[in-house]
């Protein structure tokens, strides 16, 4: 599924929910079913600034499942998609309820992607599923830190695996 998809699925996922209190509830419901976070990662180098609540952010440790070859980056990996295109694997956790719904929802946005897709993705879904409405001023300018540290992550795995491919081509020659 493509993060276009990804998002319609939650703009339509939050439509069907009119209450803005269930939809806080959901969002709080979607940070639970995040996968544990691991304590070895819990590391100030890996905590999102600009955050009003603690959020650390790793990108890599493990690809996806059907993710091919990994690759090295900061102690951390990601894998590849079928074609051969590298993909980021990210873990998120924090230690506030919603905002850890918050990165439930970025993680279905931009985890398991490549560098181009991260980047690729408008952040018109913050209006579309009507966050920027209903958070406070606070955990706007926290998501926009999150979402920040995700471009820049891939910013950095897009330079990388440029200097891959120039390097597999210099050695082919």
């Amino acid at each position: 599924m493509t993060s276009t998809d990804t998002i319609r699925k939650l703009v339509d996922e939050f439509a069907a929910i009119p209450d803005w209190e269930d939809r806080y509830a959901h969002i709080i419901a979607l940070g639970r079913a995040l996968p544990e976070y691991p304590e070895e990662h819990r590391m100030d180098k890996y905590k999102v600034s600009g955050c009003q609540s603690q959020v650390w952010l790793f990108a890599g440790e493990q690809g996806r499942a059907e993710a091919g070859a990994q690759g090295t980056v900061d102690g951390g990996t990601h894998g590849h998609k079928d074609d051969g295109s590298e993909v980021i694997h990210f873990e998120a956790d924090s230690d506030a309820a919603i905002v850890k719904g918050l990165i439930a929802i970025l993680m279905k946005i931009y985890n398991d992607r490549t560098p181009q897709e991260i980047l690729g993705v408008s952040p018109d879904f913050i209006q579309q599923l009507g966050l920027d409405q209903h958070l406070t001023v606070n955990r706007t300018n926290g998501l926009a830190s999150m979402m920040k540290q995700i471009h820049l992550y891939a910013i950095a795995y897009g330079r990388i695996d440029e200097e891959r491919k120039r390097a597999r081509e210099l050695h082919r020659q």
